[in-house]
């Protein structure tokens, strides 16, 4: 053996293994935290929530960002108000054990979470647009093509598929200004009826995705708390639109 290596008594190992088994005890004693999306998902999820007995009152103009609610006297949950880009952050880091987001984002992202359910609001298109000029223009004899969007990742492999190379212009809101001020040739962008795109002059070119809210989980929760996983994704698939679920992967 090895000078240096510390010996461990029997008596101390036995402390250590009641004191891990203590520390994953606790661990599961901890309210179940979900965390939900900012913006026009909040008020979808936090029904969802209220269809399943709590009251999830984030929707209600309130500043309080970190929610802990106990149904009867023994279930606890607590909920954290997130902007949608950092809700996979929160899952995949264990800060929460499940979130709520839209595909979009949750793609975008590349965070390694489970996406054990579809919940059928939240629906958009992920769309290629821009000028009608653009709408038959053959963008494989295009040069220094400019695509303008809140997706960069999602985008560049859309071109990457098609073998076309574009430059790519990160913009965090407004998107649509880009083509009409001469910033760029193109727009990716999520579209729900096409309106602010006609607006703005610009029309849809491509689909790129099809998009709605889905339920995510973090891997570590998903071994540690199936159950409870299990009872919430039972309740959310009963809650959400039946034609659009996709129940699976938390097993």
């Amino acid at each position: 053996m090895d000078p240096m290596t510390p010996t461990i008594t029997p008596l101390e190992h036995s402390r250590r293994g009641q004191e891990n088994a203590h520390s994953t005890t606790m661990e599961l004693r901890n309210p179940l935290t979900i965390a939900l999306p900012k913006g026009r998902m909040l008020a979808p999820a936090a029904e969802l929530f209220r269809h399943l007995g709590w009251r999830c009152e984030l929707d209600n103009g309130s500043r309080q960002l970190l929610v802990t609610e106990t149904k009867g006297n023994e279930e606890t949950i607590r909920f954290l108000l997130a902007k949608p880009a950092d809700v996979p952050v929160y899952v995949e880091y264990g800060a929460a054990d499940v979130g709520i987001v839209g595909q979009d984002v949750l793609w975008e992202s590349g965070r390694d979470v489970y996406e054990p359910l579809h919940l059928g609001f939240g629906r958009c298109r992920l769309m290629l647009a821009g000028r009608p000029s653009q709408r038959d223009r053959d963008f494989r004899l295009a040069t220094g093509l400019r695509v303008a969007t809140k997706y960069p990742g999602l985008t560049r492999s859309y071109f990457q598929q098609r073998g076309l190379s574009v430059e790519i212009i990160p913009l965090t809101g407004s998107i649509e200004l880009a083509p009409l001020v001469g910033l760029a040739d193109l727009v990716v962008d999520v579209v729900e009826t096409g309106r602010t795109l006609r607006e703005n002059g610009l029309v849809e070119i491509d689909q790129i995705a099809d998009c709605q809210a889905v339920l995510i989980v973090n891997r570590v929760a998903h071994r540690l708390r199936l159950a409870e996983i299990r009872r919430l994704i039972t309740g959310a698939t009963a809650g959400a639109d039946p034609t659009n679920q996709r129940p699976g992967g938390v097993e």
